[in-house]
């Protein structure tokens, strides 16, 4: 039992890092219906930021998510604006060509990484990365001994309330809520004046904010290196799908789902095969529940 919540723990904890990736993809989903093959690399960038920061002016990587974050977000605006926009209006015979671009951006930026920074694996070896709260340091007499990591749970906290952040202002601003109308009917959008174009830039560029700050909140816990973004972006797809395409409730309950399959696979199986537990969850939900997670959310909601 104890071995069986310790690892419960960790994959929500892991859950929850994955369920901000996944948010940032499901956004640009939602609102542009494109999946975003970049994503990763993009997080890789946000690293990049957070280790740079650690290393010349030793501030903590938690600091650098707000910077982060504003480094991504006008990225992810200039990519949009410059790059995606325009394949977007252009007449092609390859459907969905603007999802190759994003697959040439993510090659361009790892390229860049590798040319600017070599192929080392970098960390930063941050004071408490391998400190632990332990749940008999404040309950003497707990019957199970279980641990909490400090990088993990810091993490997830910051998680946690960058999620709120968001929910905030799509539900409460004005540029919040044109994003959700324009994710849920372009046409009717448009009627109602909302600038689709400027929309579909700041929805961009959120994404790449919100993948920007989880790379913050993952480098002091893994390493970084150049094409490190692959394995971020299959993660982040994989939740989109799990999750509901373009649904950000589905991707977070997605995210969590998939960190605690990873987590259970990794202990009870073996670290090898966390993978392919992933790869599993990917099929199933492709093959028995393809409308993901929020179709049974809105069914949910139908049947009350």
């Amino acid at each position: 039992m104890e071995v069986f919540l310790q690892t419960l723990i960790a994959g929500v904890l892991l859950g929850g890092l994955y369920a901000l990736i996944g948010i940032g993809m499901a956004l640009i989903m939602g609102v542009m219906r494109i999946i975003n093959l970049a994503h990763g690399d993009l997080m890789m960038v946000g690293m990049y930021v957070a280790f740079w920061m650690f290393t010349l002016f030793d501030i903590d990587p938690y600091l650098s998510v707000l910077l982060a974050g504003t480094v991504l977000f006008f990225l992810g605006m200039a990519l949009q604006k410059f790059l995606i926009n325009p394949v977007l209006r252009v007449d092609s015979i390859l459907p969905h060509n603007q999802v190759l671009v994003t697959v040439g951006i993510g090659m361009v930026l790892t390229s860049l990484a590798t040319v600017c920074f070599t192929s080392d694996y970098r960390s930063t070896p941050v004071n408490y990365g391998t400190n632990a709260w332990y749940l008999s340091d404040y309950w003497h007499s707990a019957p199970i001994e279980l641990s909490l990591s400090v990088p993990w749970t810091i993490s997830f906290i910051f998680s946690v309330l960058i999620t709120l952040a968001l929910w905030f202002f799509l539900s409460r601003t004005d540029l919040g809520k044109s994003i959700r109308a324009t994710s849920q009917d372009l046409d009717a959008a448009l009627l109602m004046g909302v600038n689709v174009q400027r929309m579909r830039m700041v929805t961009f560029g959120l994404g790449a904010a919100l993948v920007g700050a989880a790379g913050c909140l993952f480098i002091p816990i893994y390493y970084l290196f150049p094409s490190l973004g692959g394995q971020f972006t299959t993660i982040a797809f994989v939740i989109t799908i799990l999750g509901g395409l373009g649904s950000i409730i589905g991707a977070i309950f997605g995210g969590l789902l998939l960190g605690i399959i990873e987590s259970m696979t990794a202990i009870y199986i073996g670290m090898g095969w966390a993978p392919v537990g992933r790869f599993l969850i990917f099929v199933a939900a492709l093959l028995f529940l393809p409308g993901g997670i929020a179709s049974l959310l809105q069914r949910a909601r139908i049947g009350k």
